[in-house]
């Protein structure tokens, strides 16, 4: 097997390719997990799940109650601890609550209106004038950066993964029909199967096909805060911007959509931007030390829905890609499907939502 992408998503696939005993390569253009994975800000959910189709919540659903169970793997083959965080998440004066609340009854999810005093007297740094929330309680959140290095740990550890990075793909190679591997700079390499995850760069790859995937960048900035650990009890989103504890007390605020193709040189716009949506959702980041600014380029894909399976007409070549927003929340599903296709084994969820035939270009 070889898996082009060394981010969450080729990293976990190609994980759980070897766990069944495969041979992987997995090959990187630059250092595993460097883009959009370690970019992001890792809400262990969508930002707002009752708008999304039921392919993704399917996805999501699934990978959000095997994260803990992640995450302790991870600690105990590597000893490093990717720090899934349940805090709960409040979502304050949505304009479509009702909906919300109905997606959670039909869903078996737990989702709670408050009034917004019931948040401020848990997160007592929240701003005023807010009027309502909702709650979610589970909902956890990542460390994704950490996230990445255990699973690149875990891979090193096994005797069947071979990582080549800092290696860009150039090109398919395509023979009798199949794809049997690729061309990189300096060498070639083939395998009977080919999991293409680039993330945003997959829809480039593929048009060396002459094939069209419609998954493009959207790039997206972050701010990081430090604060004391007990700050921010709590993930909150409002108007769209979103405030992340993580258990030392930084605080990620993020983020812009844009689109820009693959620039993702961070701006002073988008700077003022989120520093203004950070101090109008917690008035007391205007005096907090800013201690990181920078971008990652989204895997944008209509409706959010990735491109799970094979490449009809292209044998040997499968994709796991197109995750846009939502990569490390949908990563353990995606890829526990991926693999179950590959190895011909029973799905663990229906895989027709996610399949590439009559999706291309």
């Amino acid at each position: 097997m070889l898996v082009i992408g060394g981010g969450a998503i080729g990293l976990m696939s190609a994980l759980n390719l070897a766990a069944a005993g495969c041979q992987v390569t997995l090959v990187e253009s630059g250092r595993c997990g460097q883009e959009s994975s370690w970019a992001g800000g890792g809400i262990v959910s969508p930002l707002y799940p009752w708008r999304y189709n039921a392919a993704v919540t399917a996805l999501a659903h699934w990978s959000q109650d095997f994260y803990p169970r992640l995450a302790e793997e991870l600690l105990a083959r590597t000893g490093l601890d990717p720090q899934v965080h349940v805090t709960g998440l409040y979502w304050l004066d949505l304009d479509d609550e009702a909906e919300a609340l109905a997606w959670a009854q039909r869903e078996g999810r737990s989702l709670q209106a408050l009034p917004a005093s019931s948040v401020q007297a848990r997160v007592s740094a929240l701003a005023d004038g807010y009027q309502r929330a909702l709650y979610m309680p589970g909902v956890a959140n990542v460390r994704n950066p950490r996230l990445v290095k255990a699973l690149r740990a875990a891979l090193e550890r096994m005797g069947n993964v071979r990582i080549i990075e800092n290696s860009p793909v150039e090109g398919f190679i395509h023979e009798s029909g199949r794809v049997v591997g690729v061309r990189c700079q300096d060498a070639e390499l083939r395998a009977e199967r080919v999991v293409l995850c680039a993330g945003a760069w997959s829809g480039e790859l593929l048009a060396g096909l002459g094939l069209h995937l419609p998954v493009e960048p959207v790039k997206g900035q972050m701010i990081l805060y430090k604060c004391a650990e007990d700050f921010l009890p709590a993930m909150v989103l409002a108007k769209g911007r979103y405030a992340i504890p993580r258990r030392d007390g930084h605080i990620l605020v993020g983020s812009t959509l844009e689109h820009c193709g693959f620039d993702k040189t961070p701006t002073a716009d988008a700077l003022a931007s989120l520093a203004a949506s950070a101090t109008a959702l917690l008035p007391q980041l205007a005096e907090a030390e800013r201690v990181g600014h920078w971008a990652g380029l989204r895997p944008g894909s209509p409706e959010g829905i990735p491109y799970i399976g094979e490449v009809p007409g292209h044998a040997g070549l499968w994709l796991n890609c197109g995750h846009y927003r939502n990569g490390l929340v949908l990563a353990p599903a995606s890829c526990q499907l991926l693999a179950d296709l590959l190895l011909q084994r029973a799905p663990v969820l229906d895989p027709a939502p996610y399949a590439v035939a009559g999706r291309l270009g």
